[in-house]
C-alpha cells in the first residue's frame, strides 16, 4: 500500500491508536494485521469504533489500517473511534460539523484513579470502629 493515506493518533484510558485512512478503498478495516470481525469480537465494540464513518457515509469508499497497542478491547475500540474521527477531518474539512456535532472530537480522559496510601483502594478506607 504505497498509496497516499491520511495518519491520525487516538488515546483512551492506556489505549492508544494510530490509524492511517486510504481514499480509494473498498471499505476494508484492518486492526494489528487482523480484520475487524476477528479482531473485535463483539458487534458492540465495532460498531463504536467505526461509527464515525457510519455517520459520514464513507464505509464503502475507504481502506482503513489501524494499530492498537495498550489498554483492553473496550479502551482500544474507543481510541480507533477518535482516531477515526480525527483522520476523517483530515481526510475532508467540510466533515467537521458533523463529526464535532455527534460528540466524536472530544477526547474522553477518564481514567483509572490510582490506590492511596492507609485505603483498601483509590477512595475506600479501612473499617472503622468506635469502640
Amino acid at each position: 500500500m504505497s498509496e497516499k493515506y491520511y495518519q491520525s493518533i487516538g488515546r483512551r484510558k492506556t489505549a492508544i491508536a494510530q490509524v492511517r485512512l486510504f481514499p480509494v478503498g473498498s471499505g476494508k478495516v484492518t486492526i494489528n494485521n487482523k480484520d475487524i470481525k476477528e479482531y473485535f469480537d463483539t458487534e458492540q465494540l465495532r460498531h463504536n469504533a467505526i461509527s464515525p464513518i457510519r455517520e459520514v457515509g464513507k464505509t464503502d469508499t475507504v481502506d482503513i489500517t489501524v494499530r492498537a497497542v495498550g489498554g483492553g478491547k473496550v479502551g482500544q475500540a474507543d481510541a480507533v473511534k477518535m482516531a477515526l474521527a480525527r483522520v476523517l477531518v483530515k481526510y475532508d474539512e467540510s466533515l467537521k460539523a458533523v463529526i464535532k456535532a455527534r460528540g466524536l472530537l472530544t477526547r474522553d480522559a477518564r481514567k483509572k484513579e490510582r490506590k492511596k496510601f492507609g485505603h483498601r483502594g483509590a477512595r475506600r478506607s479501612t473499617q472503622w470502629r468506635k469502640r
